[in-house]
């Protein structure tokens, strides 16, 4: 346990996510007094496969963890596009499709990564797991706030680090709609039982505007199984409605051969189905008053760009470096919003790059995505996108032996793409 002689003040922060962990690490590193409140009962384990790549492998560098994400890699060796009667399209290896750098990003379960933050900061930050934000009032001295069981507290700051649904986001800047970006898909994830033994690989079936993907992680018998389909508009009175969710994929799907019977049947029965729409969040300020927004609830890329985890651990670092190196919080969250909005403007802009091409709308897009998948096949080994490794970060060093807490210290973050600053997604 670090060493503090005295807070530097108390941070609530909303979600213990992937950012929340993350923020509250970094937080607590620079001697502040952190609180996550989740509204789970605890961690959620397993999870479909994420990837932590460019920046973002340096972001967990410095926090430690990178030797055990490394162990947990997943090394998806195949990806397989599959037409409409299941015959083969393409074969890849699946970094060049990502954009990933084999033998640097890493891809491991939603799980394992939140395990490892929640297992780095669990016996120094307080968890209140089962409980949320119900209420908050934001004055001069602090952050006045109402949980959901009635608890009363009172914080310096606030972070929502709460999702593409934030709570923070919509007591303090309004309804979701405000700023929720949809980008015409709407998706269902679920587990099923490995049948067919898929081993490290990504089976992925198209017909013009529908999908399905298997994605066997490991050798497990169980398989991350993926819907999506274009929709003309938000289908916001299903989102609720578990049972509307699926009577609309089922639908959508029917008719369609190869497993896909198989898997709307599996979605039905699964007990751990997620739908949503497939959708960014931008917004023109991230920060109000004492309150600030971190990870998916500030700027959800979507999965399409593959890039939620990967924003999400590098503005949580920057938002702590922030926070540390300012007295005033106003001038930290400029400043975290100054050197990140760049970073994630260009990445939310890699959408036609990344999961949206690989879902084409019409059969003359599927034709040329195949024939662009074909040439891939012979390609040399890729570096990645450039978006991913386009911001560099400042470099965070202590204060000196007597602090105890490693603090900010030289220049700011800034993207060695000029142009990105002035790029936006939309």
């Amino acid at each position: 346990m670090s060493t503090r002689t005295a807070s530097k003040g108390s941070v609530l922060v909303s979600g213990a996510s992937i950012a929340g962990s993350a923020v509250a690490f970094w937080l607590h590193r620079y001697g502040f007094e952190v609180t996550v409140v989740e509204k789970s009962t605890g961690l959620r384990g397993g999870g479909y496969p994420i990837d932590v790549r460019g920046t973002a492998v340096e972001v967990a560098r410095r926090m430690g963890i990178l030797p055990r994400l490394r162990d947990a890699h997943i090394e998806s060796r195949r990806m397989t596009f599959l037409n409409a009667d299941g015959s083969e399209a393409a074969v890849l290896r699946p970094q060049a499709v990502t954009g990933g750098i084999e033998g640097h990003d890493v891809e491991v379960p939603r799980g394992d990564l939140t395990g490892l933050l929640y297992g780095a900061v669990r016996d120094e930050v307080e968890f209140m797991f089962d409980d949320s934000i119900d209420v908050l009032r934001d004055h001069a001295h602090g952050v006045d706030v109402t949980f959901r069981s009635g608890v009363r507290r009172s914080f310096d700051l606030v972070l929502g680090a709460d999702g593409l649904h934030s709570r923070t986001r919509e007591l303090v800047f309004g309804p979701e709609r405000r700023f929720h970006h949809y980008l015409g898909y709407c998706f269902a994830l679920f587990t099923m039982p490995n049948t067919a033994g898929l081993s490290h690989e990504v089976l992925l079936w198209n017909t013009p505007g529908r999908a399905a993907a298997l994605y066997a992680v490991g050798d497990s018998d169980e398989l991350h199984a993926l819907l999506t389909f274009t929709h003309p508009e938000p289908p916001y009175e299903v989102l609720r409605d578990a049972g509307a969710q699926h009577d609309l994929v089922a639908a959508t799907f029917a008719g369609d051969g190869w497993d896909i019977p198989a898997m709307v049947a599996a979605l039905r029965d699964a007990d751990d189905p997620f739908f949503d729409t497939v959708s960014q969040i931008r917004m023109p300020c991230w920060s109000s008053g004492r309150v600030a927004l971190v990870g998916d609830a500030a700027h959800a890329p979507s999965f399409l760009t593959g890039q939620g985890t990967s924003l999400a651990l590098v503005g949580a670092y920057l938002l702590a470096g922030s926070l540390a190196a300012h007295r005033d919080h106003t001038a930290a969250f400029a400043a975290y919003e100054r050197d990140l909005r760049g970073f994630v403007e260009l990445n939310q802009a890699q959408v036609g790059e990344g999961g949206a091409a690989l879902f084409p709308t019409t059969a003359e897009a599927l034709e040329q995505r195949n024939s662009r998948l074909r040439g891939l096949t012979t390609a040399p080994p890729g570096r990645g996108r450039a978006a991913h490794t386009a911001l560099t970060l400042p470099d965070h060093r202590p204060h000196g032996p007597s602090s105890g807490v490693g603090g900010p210290h030289g220049d700011g973050a800034h993207i060695r793409e000029p142009q990105a600053h002035g790029r936006h997604s939309g």
